[in-house]
């Protein structure tokens, strides 16, 4: 697991918890927007045949996550929103390098598991809430799935970059990213 560099405060379950229907919606956002996220890889680097079978998986497991928290925002009687900028996904991809090239993919990568991890934290926490067993079990589940998703892009990124170019950029996105998490007001989001 990345050791990210501030954790979570608690008072973030305690604003998730208070308006749960809010973060389910945009929890199913989120793993929405994670399954583009793996396409617009294979779309942007057909090329990197290492890349595309492991991110076509990656986004055909985070569409099984959409409906998998679509099936809860129904039987609650939720309507999933309209999409929407995540405050702090921009933050980070302001981050990524534009010169292109691999210094664009290992900053991508990065940035995917990055958020990967902090979403892993996340999602293990609300597990740990007093929830209806089936909701502890599902975000037990996801939460294990972020941390294999923050691996896959670390493992991907060392396809990319030596593994001291990787652990140097990493250590600086990691840096910023507690930055942005520190600022950002809490709200019942996963970010």
């Amino acid at each position: 697991m990345l050791d990210l560099r501030i954790a979570t405060p608690p008072a973030w379950l305690d604003v998730v918890l208070g308006d749960f229907d809010a973060f389910l919606l945009d929890h199913a956002a989120c793993e929405r927007k994670a399954s583009a996220t793996g396409m617009s890889f294979v779309v942007r680097y057909p090329d990197r045949h290492a890349l595309l079978e492991p991110l076509i998986e990656f986004a055909r497991e985070e569409l099984e996550h959409f409906h998998r928290v679509f099936r809860v925002i129904a039987a609650r009687g939720l309507t999933l929103q309209p999409d929407y900028k995540d405050e702090y996904v921009n933050q980070l991809l302001k981050q990524v390098r534009s010169s292109g090239g691999d210094t664009l993919l290992l900053d991508r990568l990065l940035v995917a598991g990055i958020v990967e991890a902090r979403g892993c934290e996340r999602l293990r926490m609300v597990a740990s809430a007093e929830l209806e067993p089936e909701l502890a079990e599902l975000y037990d589940d996801l939460g294990r799935a972020e941390a294999r998703h923050h691996a896959l892009f670390f493992r991907l990124a060392r396809r990319v970059a030596p593994e001291r170019e990787v652990q140097e950029r990493a250590d600086q996105l990691l840096d910023y990213e507690a930055r942005v998490v520190a600022e950002l007001p809490l709200r019942a989001a996963v970010h």
